[in-house]
């Protein structure tokens, strides 16, 4: 760990700090619809959306009819991509000439995208076109990061209002998402990303003849290298390469500020067009953070309760202090296998375990990045997480499992942390024996019923199906290594999924019927049945009466309450996922540190 490694780390945060506010209001404004400086561009794009799509921008909506809505969207966007995947080879801006996208991975592919997951068991340059990549999977990108925004802002509503049979309009809060926020910042980022030498064209692909022939091993129809009989590796002459490019930019920047992940190529932001100087690796990993943060700020500014945002964002950034200095002490002590390798800090060598990392980000930089976008569901990756030590590992994993709490997915992580809200606010009423009390409403058995059901469908489905995965042939003949870190990587794949990560161990073959299918429906059941019961708490929370402030209220504006939150997921998370993660990664760091091989 160096001086420079540490001072990046902490300078990220300060950065996040400073756009807190000004984004919390600019967005308080937005969703409270007063007028903010981008109205003379966005609003008359709006009134004339309305007027096409019929929608009353009045309508007020029930908590059930909100649900509802947001159901259907998705279900009709999430078929168009499956289609749109089916057909690629007859529709324009398929210079490739691609073929269909087989059934399940397009299955898998259509609910990875919207659900916000953007989990790929492909390589993209390999198998998407470039109307797919846009039509399909970046205009996903978008909508599925503004459903989660107008998600969070109704939930809010739920918090904030008094005595109200509804919480917004599904309609308006996701197309102001889109408009004021989404659509500029990227006009914006992607400018900013073309500056620094990232694609953006409809080229086809360059062919270009290597300086020296290459032997490489051969590889089937299935992928898998081919060998002989003998059972030695059929080699081939490869003597030129293949460029591939695209609409890179305009992909990359929604990717990260709606925390979606998905890549335009199979290396994602390790690939040098998609991520090719430090100042863009810097630039990819605030924005994955600055929607979460400042929604924190429009929390507290809504529910008219500042403090109480603040708390909410110091217990984030808590934890996430913890997750970033766990991942870069493991990278940075090395790996004791690799008896032969230089692991020391010096001029010329950034020391600590390198392997699958890019040189031009180094420790500090990976460790943040890996850190940084699994506290927020992103998912995207400029580093190898399945190369990392076992104990640096752990903490991508231990991110997604804590349930989009660390800033999470953008809206996705503010309510998902207030679940954890109102079972701590629920703890604390417990522990002084008063009815317990959230910002002036009472918390009730039913509101902890459906935070309970939350917490429990996460876990539920990612232990079966892993679990599942790690006895059967169709899951085990996936992993490309044996005991505990195959089951990290089987456990990993089914977290990231229902956390809608999308991130991976990469040494795990996904593109499988099982992993297809089975992981389709995990990311679809992480995301949905998760928002159900958020939007039920959020519906009976704003028919509730002022209850005001006593002496046994327990305040949720002190630094006593974000202890208290980050204790509630911690425990919640170590209770439910401390076993697995026992026979996996802290099983694999026990064996390394013996200086045994598995």
């Amino acid at each position: 760990m160096t001086v420079n490694g540490w001072f990046q780390i902490f300078l990220f945060l300060v950065l996040i700090l400073a756009v807190t506010k000004p984004l919390g209001i600019f967005m308080a404004r937005v969703f409270n619809r007063e007028r903010t400086f981008f109205d003379p561009v966005a609003r008359p794009v709006e009134r004339l959306l309305y007027r096409v799509t019929g929608v009353d921008e009045n309508h007020e909506m029930r908590w059930t009819e909100y649900a509802v809505s947001m159901l259907m969207f998705s279900g009709v966007s999430m078929l168009l991509l499956y289609l749109i995947e089916r057909v690629q080879q007859w529709l324009p801006w398929n210079p490739q000439k691609f073929g269909a996208v087989v059934q399940d991975l397009a299955f898998n592919t259509a609910a990875s995208f919207t659900t916000n997951t953007n989990w790929q068991n492909y390589a993209g340059e390999a198998t998407m076109s470039y109307l797919t990549q846009m039509a399909g999977l970046a205009y996903h990108n978008f909508t599925s990061a503004a459903v989660g925004i107008a998600l969070a802002i109704a939930f809010v509503r739920g918090i904030a209002r008094r005595e109200k049979e509804t919480i917004g309009n599904f309609w308006v809060d996701m197309t102001r998402a889109t408009l004021w926020l989404l659509l500029p910042m990227c006009i914006v980022y992607a400018l900013a990303l073309v500056s620094q030498g990232v694609v953006q064209n409809l080229k086809p692909y360059d062919t270009v003849e290597l300086v020296e022939s290459q032997q490489v091993q051969k590889t089937g129809a299935d992928g898998k290298p081919v060998v002989s009989p003998e059972g030695k590796p059929v080699m081939d002459t490869v003597t030129d390469q293949t460029i591939a490019q695209g609409p890179v930019a305009s992909q990359e920047a929604i990717k990260m500020l709606g925390t979606n992940g998905g890549g335009f190529f199979n290396a994602n932001s390790a690939h040098p067009f998609e991520n090719p100087t430090p100042l863009s690796n810097y630039l990819q990993m605030l924005s994955i953070f600055v929607i979460p943060a400042g929604l924190t700020y429009t929390l507290g500014r809504m529910t008219g309760s500042q403090r109480h945002g603040w708390a909410v964002w110091a217990a984030m950034a808590f934890l996430f202090l913890c997750g970033v200095t766990t991942a870069y002490w493991g990278e940075a002590r090395g790996n004791p296998l690799l008896k032969g390798a230089d692991q020391q800090v010096s001029a010329t060598q950034p020391g600590g375990n390198m392997e699958g990392k890019e040189v031009r980000f180094g420790i500090a930089d990976s460790a943040l990045f890996a850190t940084v976008t699994t506290d927020a569901s992103c998912g995207a990756i400029n580093g190898w997480h399945d190369s990392y030590t076992p104990l640096g590992g752990m903490v991508p994993l231990a991110n997604i499992m804590l349930s989009e709490t660390v800033f999470g997915g953008v809206g996705a992580g503010l309510y998902g942390i207030l679940i954890y809200v109102v079972l701590a606010v629920f703890i604390a009423g417990l522990m002084v024996g008063r009815t317990p009390e959230y910002l002036g409403k009472k918390i009730e058995a039913y509101d902890v019923k459906m935070a309970m059901l939350v917490t429990l469908v996460f876990p539920l489905v990612i232990l079966a199906l892993a679990a599942i995965s790690s006895v059967q042939g169709f899951g085990t003949s996936s992993i490309s290594n044996p005991g505990p870190h195959g089951l990290t990587q089987i456990l990993y794949a089914f977290t990231s999924m229902a956390g809608n990560n999308g991130s991976a161990f990469g040494g795990l073959n996904g593109n499988t019927l099982w992993y297809n299918t089975s992981g389709a429906m995990t990311m679809l059941i992480g995301r949905f049945f998760m928002i159900i019961p958020m939007l039920a708490i959020a519906g009976n929370l704003a028919k509730k009466k002022y209850v005001p402030p006593s002496l046994g209220t327990f305040p949720v504006t002190t630094p006593l309450f974000s202890v208290l939150l980050v204790g509630v997921i911690l425990i919640v998370g170590a209770l439910t996922f401390f076993p697995a993660l026992s026979l996996g990664p802290i099983l694999e760091h026990l064996l390394m540190s013996a200086g045994k091989t598995f």
